[in-house]
């Protein structure tokens, strides 16, 4: 059975009052819930009665995937803040600079993409073509990016800005950048080997 993971940067940021976060974290625990409660539902679930249009087994792993997407969206959005904005540092840094000329043009890339994304943006090194790019996601089981490895998470869904920023989304993608524990996201490069291309 999955478990809500805590996430004690969350509470004190700067720009992103603690009220959203205690909002934003509430809907994590909905996820959190509705994939335990899937799994349950998916062990007497009528296999024979499969079908592509619509059936009992169908609807539930679609809403699987929905859920379980939500969850380590979230997951990763909550682990990657708490810091101190400013640049990144090293290799990460480094591939930025080659993949989008500098840190200035990814940033730009990056917000246009969090401002133009329905639900996600994420920037994350693809395994097949050696390089960053930002991708978007209109929810949480759409656009599912294969062979890459998400480094920053940034949800893109009005709860998790509207209480503080209202409809100004780059206002709170700023803030965002802001909060960015970017040694946070530098362990997931050095993690994964990212670091010793």
């Amino acid at each position: 059975m999955l478990e809500p993971k805590k996430f004690d940067s969350i509470k004190e940021l700067s720009g992103i009052s603690e009220r959203t976060m205690t909002e934003h974290y509430k809907l994590y625990e909905g996820y959190v819930k509705k994939v335990n409660e899937i799994e349950e539902k998916l062990k007497s679930v009528d296999l024979s009665q499969a079908n592509q249009s619509y059936s009992d087994f169908r609807e539930l792993k679609l809403e699987y995937s929905f859920a379980v997407g939500g969850v380590k969206n979230h997951e990763h959005y909550f682990e990657i803040l708490g810091g101190n904005g400013g640049m990144p540092s090293g290799k990460l840094l480094e591939l930025i600079e080659r993949d989008f000329g500098s840190y200035q043009q990814w940033l730009d890339d990056f917000t246009a993409t969090g401002i133009s994304a329905r639900g996600w943006a994420w920037l994350a090194y693809d395994w097949q073509t050696n390089k960053l790019f930002n991708y978007l996601g209109d929810s949480q089981n759409s656009y599912p990016v294969w062979h890459c490895t998400p480094l920053i998470s940034l949800d893109t869904y009005e709860h998790a800005y509207y209480l503080d920023f209202a409809t100004n989304r780059k206002e709170y993608i700023g803030a965002f950048m802001n909060n960015l524990n970017w040694q946070a996201v530098e362990e997931i490069v050095v993690k994964t080997g990212i670091d010793k291309l």
